[in-house]
């Protein structure tokens, strides 16, 4: 089978919705698999999340990009001071989960969460962030913190679309696509990545209990797990969901 690259939106600790979503693949072992961050922080598997991914990228290339949630989680781990603001958005939850986990895993953690990556920006010239950026000369130019947080790339250009413009932002023009997450669809109506100019916004909002979505970049074909709160009703964990059995191994050697 011909290589395919996935790029997989924002996940906020639905490990269950994310394995069903990776089992709809079918993946090959030379399938690479983009993340644009939010690993954690809303579902009850944050740190789950983390170390299945961690496995996952010793057998399946992936490329993991680092969203505003991450970010938090990255500094409490590295200071032991959580943010303020981390725990009155969802941040409290990880944090409570991580106290049942030994050092060795945090640190683990620690380290798979300063190796992410603000942006990444493949051979064709398409660029990968979790929020967006805000210098108009592109991403190299902007912080962090812009890269993990903005909003106003995809809001400028959803306004743009609303009146019917030819060309959305500038910004926009600076790369062949870009692939975004942060903001989630369902606030502009849709439940299914949204498309606009040469902007894809994948993060479909498994946040507020809607799917976790992978598109492939070959065909722009999309993939969506069931909702998410289908996998938690009650935020309490499932401990057998039908379609959700995974087996790492299983799915990477298919017989």
């Amino acid at each position: 089978m011909p290589t395919r690259t996935f790029v997989i939106g924002d996940i906020h600790g639905a490990l269950l919705a994310l394995k069903q979503l990776l089992l709809s693949l079918s993946l090959q072992p030379s399938d690479t698999l983009i993340f644009l961050g939010d690993y954690v922080d809303g579902w009850p598997d944050s740190v789950e999340t983390i170390s299945f991914l961690i496995q996952l990228s010793k057998k399946q290339p992936c490329i993991f990009l680092r969203g505003n949630h991450d970010l938090y989680c990255e500094q409490w781990l590295n200071t032991g001071t959580p943010d303020p603001s981390w725990l009155q958005n969802k941040g409290h939850q990880t944090l409570n989960s991580y106290q049942s986990f030994s050092p060795d895993i945090r640190r683990q953690h620690l380290h798979f969460f300063q190796d992410l990556l603000n942006f990444y920006v493949d051979d064709q010239h398409r660029l990968f962030v979790h929020g967006g950026y805000v210098s108009e000369q592109g991403p190299v130019y902007d912080n962090a913190n812009n890269l993990c947080w903005d909003r106003s790339l995809w809001e400028q250009t959803l306004a743009a679309f609303k009146r019917q413009e030819a060309s959305g932002p500038a910004r926009l023009r600076l790369f062949s696509e870009i692939y975004i997450g942060h903001t989630q669809t369902v606030a502009s109506g849709s439940e299914r990545p949204m498309h606009l100019y040469n902007l894809w916004n994948v993060d479909t909002g498994a946040k507020s209990g809607l799917s976790v979505s992978a598109l492939q970049l070959e065909d722009h074909s999309i993939h969506q797990s069931h909702h998410v709160r289908w996998h938690y009703p009650g935020s309490a964990k499932l401990k057998a969901q039908p379609g959700v059995v995974f087996n790492l191994a299983s799915y990477l050697n298919p017989r």
